[in-house]
């Protein structure tokens, strides 16, 4: 968080609530915004995470944006959830008593991450994913993919191959895929019904921008593509 975030954050802290604190809020551009109660950034809805108060006063991730009740919204980032909960900035929301659990951010992350997950098994059943070495070259022959999903702990020469297919193939067509490795061989197998997948696709549609959506918010607790990573054309 940069000297300018936290003067933000300490602002909002300190000022009187909002309206769009909770789920009422202004639009821009035709689409809703909401306010984060840790930074005081306003910011769109796929951004940021909301939260509700369970029965027992608890800060419950509404990760789906379903859970019924008023909402109040943090900045989808590890460091914005640890000061929502350290500052107590639930319960000043909510003008109501609310506790949130110590490691917060770490429970948001797996849910953020099961999700993107349950996404890319729903993708497999929908026939707009496919995983594997072969199948994976063979739809980057075919087309551009939605989502490039490379395992964070693969073996770099498969993962250079595969990218720099990509890279020779449409290169030059300005519209490549987001390359996610944010998830382990076996996070991959898990989803996609088998042990230890490497390098997945989903095929450009509805399914891939909704993943997209997903490993957006959840680039705010892990790196999507490590930066270690070669990019395909680097020799």
């Amino acid at each position: 968080m940069t000297g300018k975030d936290l003067t933000l954050a300490e602002e909002a802290a300190d000022a009187p609530l909002e309206q769009d604190v909770l789920d009422a809020g202004p639009t821009s551009g035709g689409g809703p915004v909401r306010r984060c109660i840790a930074t005081g950034e306003r910011r769109s809805p796929g951004e940021m995470v909301r939260f509700v108060v369970s029965p027992d006063g608890e800060a419950v991730p509404d990760i789906a944006g379903r859970l019924p009740g008023r909402g109040a919204w943090v900045s989808s980032d590890r460091e914005a959830m640890n000061r929502a909960a350290e500052r107590r900035l639930f319960s000043r929301a909510f003008r109501q008593p609310v506790s949130a659990p110590d490691d917060l951010a770490d429970r948001v992350e797996a849910l953020l991450a099961r999700r993107a997950l349950d996404r890319l098994g729903l993708a497999k059943r929908a026939a707009e994913a496919v995983h594997g070495f072969d199948r994976v070259t063979e739809e980057i022959r075919k087309s551009v993919p939605g989502v490039l999903i490379e395992a964070s702990d693969g073996a770099e020469d498969g993962r250079s191959k595969v990218l720099g297919l990509l890279h020779g193939v449409h290169g030059g067509s300005g519209s490549l895929p987001i390359v996610a490795g944010c998830f382990s061989m076996d996070e991959l197998g898990m989803a996609l019904g088998r042990p230890r997948v490497v390098h997945a696709c989903i095929k450009r549609g509805r399914i891939a921008e909704a993943w997209i959506e997903d490993v957006t918010r959840l680039a705010g607790f892990r790196p999507i593509r490590p930066p270690d990573w070669r990019s395909g054309t680097d020799r």
